[in-house]
């Protein structure tokens, strides 16, 4: 398993473009990403530094592996 270093909230929403997500709309700190096929949604904080924990669960929720996600920076 490989190590999540120090990821941006841009460097997220940029991968997860490459895999057809696009930005529906924010409310408050929180970016709302969307994929219509499968359905999917997922929120993500803008931050300058992701927190590992949020960072798992995002790439969780969109059906990746870290190894997979990192692929994608």
């Amino acid at each position: 398993m490989s190590k999540l270093s120090n990821i941006s909230s841009r460097q997220v929403i940029r991968a997860l473009e490459k895999l057809g997500f696009y930005v529906d709309h924010q409310t408050g700190s929180h970016i709302i990403m969307r994929r219509d096929d499968p359905r999917t949604t997922i929120p993500i904080p803008e931050r300058s530094e992701m927190r590992k924990g949020t960072l798992r669960k995002i790439i969780k929720q969109a059906g990746l592996t870290v190894d997979e996600f990192l692929t994608l920076l």
